[in-house]
């Protein structure tokens, strides 16, 4: 599912003077990014010996990565909360391809994504890197995706996924889907995990389409991130933890979904 807008999303109108920003900018996120991923994939020839499929120390490599991708674009964040100590995931709501640099940069988690991901380049290549996984959104593999999910919070990884199922305009919070929190209720898991959920928000630079930093619908990758990388000023993103939810609390997982949906709405809403 991808979500639309009958709004047409904002033009991109970068001129000649914006190249040399461009540029400069390009080859610096490069190279933190892939000089980031060649670090990480040398640690892991020392990690997964001794800890398998737990990473307790490439996350971190990610999380650098990240923060200095984002004084690259000049996005500044800002944070409010605390990411949870619990064992479980986190939930939030999506309005960009940002949003993989922004929750790092917050947070060590891996993400959950749709499978089309893995296939995007560039994108997919370092998603896999970093540990993401992957999902189809087809209800028949609904089992294989659960036992996916169960593994890898037995050991001990913090997932992220977006409810929403798709990005939008950056400028709502889209109704939340209960299919992917079926893991957490799990007998054997329930009593152990708990599910965080974090609101995101942008603001676009002065004077600009407050749905800058949206990226939804049939807009293209490349020509998003050229409007990202030309604009002189940047505005900001601010990311909200608010207080985990015990599974135990919640009778089934779409109580849990309403729960989460409800509180990442208010901060998302708050002072808009």
């Amino acid at each position: 599912m991808t979500w639309t807008s009958d709004v047409p999303p904002p033009k991109a109108s970068i001129t000649i003077l914006d190249w040399p920003r461009i540029l400069w900018r390009a080859v610096l996120l490069a190279g933190v990014v892939f000089g980031g991923l060649i670090i990480k994939m040398a640690l892991r020839l020392v990690e997964r010996p001794l800890f398998g499929v737990r990473r307790p120390m490439t996350p971190f490599i990610t999380q650098a990565v990240c923060r200095i991708a984002l004084k690259i674009l000049r996005l500044r964040l800002t944070v409010q909360g605390q990411p949870m100590a619990m064992r479980g995931a986190m939930v939030a709501n999506h309005a960009s391809w940002l949003d993989i640099f922004v929750l790092n940069a917050a947070d060590r988690v891996f993400f959950v994504s749709k499978a089309e991901v893995a296939q995007w380049p560039g994108i997919g290549w370092l998603a896999r890197a970093t540990g993401t996984v992957f999902i189809r959104r087809d209800r028949r593999e609904a089992p294989q995706q659960k036992l996916l999910f169960e593994a890898r919070l037995r050991a001990g990884h913090r997932l992220l996924f977006f409810p929403e199922g798709t990005s939008s305009d950056s400028q709502r919070v889209l109704p939340f889907k209960s299919t992917l929190f079926a893991a957490f209720f799990a007998p054997e898991l329930r009593d152990l995990l708990h599910i965080q959920p974090v609101s995101v928000k942008y603001i676009a630079p002065d004077g600009a389409d407050p749905r800058f930093y949206g990226w939804w619908g049939d807009m293209d990758f490349g020509h998003h991130l050229l409007r990202i990388l030309a604009a002189p000023r940047q505005g900001r993103v601010e990311v909200l933890f608010h207080p985990p939810i015990a599974v135990t609390d919640m009778p089934d997982r779409k109580a849990m979904t309403l729960a989460c949906e409800s509180a990442v709405r208010a901060g998302f809403e708050a002072e808009r």
